[in-house]
C-alpha cells in the first residue's frame, strides 16, 4: 500500500489528469447528445472528417454561447 507523501503526489497527479479529461470530453458530450451523432456511417475518410470538424466547430459555438450569456 502507498502511504504518506507518495500517496498525496499520486492523488495530485490523478486530479490533474481528471480535470484535463473533463475539459476535453465536454465537446464530445455535446456532439453525441445535443447533436445526436452517436454513430458515424462510412462515407469516405474525407467526408467523415469534414463532418466531424464541422460538428466540433458547432460545439465550440455552443460552448461559447453558453459562457457569453453568463
Amino acid at each position: 500500500m502507498v502511504e504518506g507523501a507518495e500517496k498525496e503526489t499520486i492523488k495530485a497527479v490523478e486530479k490533474a489528469k481528471a480535470s484535463v479529461r473533463a475539459f476535453v470530453e465536454h465537446p464530445f458530450h455535446i456532439v453525441k447528445n445535443l447533436f445526436r451523432r452517436r454513430k458515424v456511417r462510412y462515407r469516405g475518410l474525407a467526408k467523415n472528417g469534414h463532418q466531424l470538424y464541422t460538428l466540433f466547430r458547432l460545439a465550440n459555438v455552443v460552448i461559447g454561447g453558453r459562457t457569453a450569456t453568463k
